[in-house]
């Protein structure tokens, strides 16, 4: 970015949908500009991407979605302006809504990716139909999310003394990043969620649990204690719990995750693979989130890390 340039930071998505075993996609038409577009918007102060993607196209579309891979990113200056809008994509799956309109939008279509070419008023947008597309030709566009969740920053070894340390809670900070979450977690449709037996992880996802009604399972072989003496069983826990039907998120400490994610590595493709690899050899920072991506085959087809709040 060039001196005096001002950076705009916003999510958007690309619809889609299967309707009578062909591929559509939804654009949107703002009377203010006179254009067809992907839903997208600026973000809120202190919100992630990825949950600011899922609001906008709830604003934009009345639709509820949930992400899956990320699309290519887009960089554009605004007119004749000196400011530049960065934009994040993901493909974004329908889930339900009933197509109730904001003041910004006046009509939702759905068209073939055929005819969304010819719609999009924006040549960069096509970057993103192409992508989708592709994604939909190799069957990774209706992939399967799975987290990788740090626990959130807790007490301190040396404030916790009289006590087993797998009781040990989050501190202040802790909670306010566990709260953060929530969003996060709902924006990938999680519906299935497994902690250490520890404290700190269990307030780590609870609140998440609360929020979406969903039930909180734990497993002592994801604790610090089980892995000093078992190892394989925190492997074994993760690969049950990825293997399951539905979006799912494990949360476990910093001495386990290196083992877990070079295990998921194995399971990657292309570019997932060396991003689990740099996560793995770097480690996640508490309150961190590693989200996978995987297709029918359990097969690792995208990564993202989210960065932990911090307020």
């Amino acid at each position: 970015m060039s001196k005096g340039e001002r950076l705009i930071a916003a999510a958007g998505a690309v619809p889609w949908r299967i309707r009578s075993g062909k591929l559509q996609v939804a654009l949107v038409h703002r009377p203010r500009y006179d254009d067809w577009s992907w839903p997208k918007g600026k973000l809120d102060p202190g919100e992630d991407w990825p949950v600011a993607a899922v609001r906008e196209v709830w604003e934009e579309t009345g639709l509820r979605v949930r992400l899956g891979i990320p699309l290519p990113e887009a960089h554009f200056r605004i007119g004749a302006t000196n400011t530049r809008k960065h934009v994040l994509y993901w493909a974004a799956e329908i889930t339900g809504g009933r197509g109730e309109l904001c003041n910004e939008v006046d009509e939702v279509r759905w068209l073939t990716p055929k005819q969304a070419r010819s719609q999009l008023s924006y040549a960069r947008d096509r970057e993103q139909l192409d992508a989708l597309v592709k994604a939909h030709g190799n069957a990774r566009l209706g992939v399967r999310p799975f987290a990788v969740v740090r626990h959130a920053k807790a007490v301190p070894r040396r404030k916790w003394k009289h006590e087993p340390d797998w009781l040990r809670p989050l501190d202040e900070q802790g909670f306010a990043e566990a709260e953060h979450m929530v969003d996060v977690l709902r924006a990938y449709g999680v519906t299935r969620l497994l902690s250490s037996s520890a404290t700190r992880c269990l307030q780590t996802l609870q609140p998440y649990a609360t929020a979406a009604a969903l039930p909180l399972e734990t497993s002592y072989a994801l604790s610090e204690e089980s892995y000093e003496k078992r190892p394989k069983h925190a492997i074994k826990a993760m690969r049950r719990h990825l293997h399951g039907p539905r979006p799912g998120a494990i949360c476990s400490h910093g001495p386990l995750l290196p083992e877990l994610l070079s295990t998921l590595a194995a399971d990657a493709k292309g570019s997932a693979r060396g991003t689990l690899r740099d996560a793995a050899e770097s480690n996640l920072e508490k309150g961190e989130i590693v989200f996978g991506h995987l297709d029918r085959k359990n097969r690792i087809v995208a990564v993202e890390r989210i960065p932990p709040h911090r307020p």
